[in-house]
């Protein structure tokens, strides 16, 4: 039991990039997948930076400010993510910030415009 309690403390070290790129890699080498994904930073190969560059799978939904309208904002990021109010409201409040990470391109999209007819700002990374 000691070593599963020395990896635990060792994997809660990652960041969440490196946690996904250990998720990848591990759903490569066993040919399974993990049933909740954690946001993908992108290829992990060398040379899949070359790939992502021609065309984007994933995006990150970056929240970039309220526009004015902070209450309507914090209720859609609310919908969107599930958090409570207060860190609804951090978010909103420590834009910018994101809201979905790890998304696809029409779900990225969708995210974008209900945060927009909102009020709020967001950029798609």
């Amino acid at each position: 039991m000691a070593d599963i309690a020395k990896l635990v403390e060792e994997l809660s070290q990652l960041t969440v990039l490196e946690a996904a790129d250990l998720a990848k890699a591990l759903e490569e080498a066993w040919g399974v997948s993990a049933a909740a994904a954690v946001a993908v930073a992108g290829p992990a190969a060398a040379g899949g930076e070359a790939a992502a560059a021609e065309e984007q799978t994933e995006f990150d939904v970056i929240l970039t400010g309220d526009g004015g309208k902070k209450i309507q904002v914090i209720k859609e990021v609310r919908a969107i993510t599930g958090l409570g109010l207060a860190e609804a409201k951090a978010l909103v409040e420590g834009a910018p910030k994101p809201v979905k990470e790890g998304a696809s391109k029409a779900e990225a999209e969708e995210l974008k415009a209900k945060i927009e007819a909102a009020g709020g700002t967001v950029e798609l990374k």
